[in-house]
């Protein structure tokens, strides 16, 4: 039974870094030793991330333990009672993941039971590609393939504001523009601190603020709290 949290930012307004995210985080880990994958960091190193997480998370019951430790990364997502993926750059994150050949050990701890959680890079990979990713394309990836925990796109830091003045493309606009191409799939758009709760055949919405699902040629609304199962 999958077991995941899929959040959509590290921080939520002007809070602390994850603070917003901690009761869910130690909810959903319960005390376990977590393993963080700090692979979409780029502009510090590994186990400067993963220490930044574990700092975060230390008055919590989450124990964070950055893969970069182990000797064999495989062995560890293997072995993990939990496993935690942070925010970045996305095509970073999965290249890694495919260069380093933890893919499938990633997917077959998620098929087995093993909490998972993310926020930003880490969610988008839950999805069933990254196309859907707000993230520039600085490395690319063997596949945009994803873990495909969930069978939908997701599209984490998702904002519908429109500034005066800005003549690009809104986000709603590049999702439709994939909707158009992609009509079957449906891509649902988190709020930063929002985040997806999922066990087995159950989804929520957790968090203030709803959420959006472009499927079909409509956009639909999801209510912040709700279940919304129906959508898996």
């Amino acid at each position: 039974m999958r077991n995941l949290l899929l959040m959509s930012s590290s921080k939520a307004g002007n809070s602390e870094y994850l603070n917003h995210g901690k009761q869910w985080l130690s909810e959903h880990f319960r005390g376990k030793e977590v393993l963080f994958i700090p692979y979409a960091g780029v502009t510090m190193s590994h186990t400067a991330y993963s220490n930044r997480v574990a700092e975060a998370l230390a008055d919590t019951d989450v124990k964070v333990r950055g893969i970069e430790t182990f000797t064999c990364p495989k062995a560890a997502i293997e072995n993990a009672e939990g496993i935690l993926v942070g925010g970045g750059n996305t095509f970073v994150l999965l290249d890694l993941l495919y260069r380093k050949g933890l893919i499938d050990s990633v997917k077959r701890q998620i098929k087995a039971g093993v909490p998972y959680a993310g926020w930003s890079a880490g969610s988008n990979i839950a999805g069933l590609s990254i196309r859907t990713t707000n993230d520039m394309p600085i490395v690319q990836p063997p596949s945009f393939n994803a873990l495909a925990a969930v069978n939908f796109q997701l599209n984490p830091h998702y904002i519908d504001t429109h500034p005066p003045g800005f003549h690009g493309e809104t986000r709603a606009q590049r999702l439709a523009e994939f909707m158009v191409l992609n009509p079957g799939t449906t891509t649902i758009g988190i709020r930063e601190g929002t985040a997806l709760k999922v066990q087995g055949a159950k989804m929520q919405l957790l968090g203030t603020l709803n959420g959006v699902a472009f499927r079909d040629g409509r956009v639909l609304n999801i209510t912040a709290g709700k279940d919304c199962s129906t959508f898996l």
